[in-house]
């Protein structure tokens, strides 16, 4: 089972990362952090008649690791009360990626795998957080993804979603349901 997790984090080993490896404790799995990414936001061309121009910066990596993963995680911070401008400039540019020819069965392979969104917060997480998740399920929603689990955890200062006994219980739940489908993925 390919597991990637896109890191939505400007600074490395932040909350949503610490929390991503509770998760992931046992898995082998490829990480993107999207600060490290040059990712050209995207120029809306969905109505002219040359379509969108190929653009020169590091999306195809992150459209070819989509491509081989069976579980994609989304970890971010909840920046004002949304995701990172890292992942949303990265899911923005879906609209270019699911139209690239390059990448006919892009769509196709998005409605098969298994998604988790991972999120960090200061500010009542599991209250402020809950737009930023229906953002996430409209979005999944548009692209015929499944949504299957998510998780809001509460952290100011580096290390403190440790500290959130709750998110931390969840981890495991989360860990149990990825080696059950794991298996379940084995037995096929």
């Amino acid at each position: 089972m390919n597991i990637t997790v896109f890191y939505g984090s400007s600074r490395k080993n932040g909350n949503s990362e610490l929390l991503a490896r509770e998760v992931l404790k046992g898995f082998c799995f490829d990480a993107l952090h999207l600060y490290d990414l040059n990712i050209v936001p995207i120029e809306d061309k969905r109505h002219d008649s040359e379509g969108f121009t190929v653009l020169h910066d590091d999306y195809d990596l992150i459209i070819q690791q989509i491509l081989k993963s069976d579980v994609l995680v989304f970890a971010t911070p909840i920046y004002w009360y949304s995701m990172s401008g890292s992942m949303k400039v990265m899911i923005d540019r879906l609209s270019q990626a699911i139209r690239d020819e390059r990448y006919l069965n892009l769509k196709e392979h998005l409605q098969k795998v298994k998604v988790i969104v991972l999120a960090v917060g200061g500010d009542e997480p599991h209250i402020k957080g809950l737009p930023m998740i229906q953002q996430f399920v409209y979005i999944f929603d548009f692209l015929g993804m499944s949504f299957d689990h998510y998780l809001l955890a509460k952290g100011n200062r580096p290390g403190d979603v440790l500290l959130d006994s709750k998110a931390i219980n969840e981890t495991q739940m989360l860990n149990k349901w990825l080696q059950e489908l794991k298996n379940a993925t084995r037995n096929c």
